[in-house]
């Protein structure tokens, strides 16, 4: 049984005086503690499946289950509610509030739930150890490096303990050797963290170290062999 069940999903955008369909008619199936790569060409909507996937784009048709709520049906106090405590969100380009310390971002979702500061604060530190960042607790991005601004973009997306991470190219504004070291990390906090995971990247290479690699092509996923 799918964790993440998704049927007929379609996109379309109007664009000047043409319409450009992203998604038609798209389905797709996640097990539970499953790891899938999409892979596909520039522009061709992986972004756009993430963003529809996580509740914050919405589908012009097709249903999309996550666990047992069907947050395509969803209204939108329960779709936020259900984004902000279920999903982690992982894009190309961290997102990081450059006037705040890396606790101090990765806390910033439980801080923004309310969440003590005392509570909030110990549980960032704790997460920013795990992704190898125990000695820039303190640090503010600028001081960081790229690689060092995405691990604490990962464990910012960890902090609320979600049962489903999307990452959008996570490694995709990496040198080589950086983005295998995130991608590396990504799939030992997938494990530590029994996520259910969907990737989206260019990287064959990453992709494949992947459970499964989907291809989307005119709007449908393909299974790469």
């Amino acid at each position: 049984m799918s964790f993440l069940s998704v049927s007929g999903l379609s996109k379309t955008y109007v664009v000047g005086d043409r319409q450009l369909s992203v998604l038609r008619g798209l389905d797709l199936g996640v097990a539970q503690g499953e790891m899938v790569a999409i892979v596909g060409a520039s522009g061709v909507g992986k972004s756009t499946l993430l963003q529809v996937l996580g509740g914050l784009d919405s589908a012009d048709t097709g249903t999309i289950t996550i666990g047992d709520i069907e947050i395509s049906g969803a209204d939108d106090d329960t779709r936020v509610s259900f984004r902000n405590r279920q999903v982690g969100f992982v894009f190309q380009f961290h997102h990081l509030l450059p006037e705040f310390s890396a606790v101090e971002n990765v806390a910033m979702p439980l801080r923004i739930a309310r969440t003590p500061a005392d509570d909030a604060n110990p549980t960032a530190e704790a997460l920013l150890r795990e992704v190898g960042l125990g000695d820039r607790l303190g640090h503010r991005p600028g001081m960081l490096s790229g690689g060092e601004q995405q691990r604490v973009a990962v464990a910012r997306a960890l902090v609320m303990r979600p049962a489903l991470l999307l990452a959008d190219e996570p490694t995709g504004d990496l040198d080589e050797h950086t983005g295998q070291e995130l991608h590396e990390l990504l799939r030992r906090m997938h494990m530590t963290h029994q996520l259910t995971s969907v990737i989206a990247t260019h990287n064959m290479q990453l992709a494949e170290a992947c459970d499964r690699v989907l291809r989307l092509e005119e709007g449908q996923l393909h299974l790469v062999d």
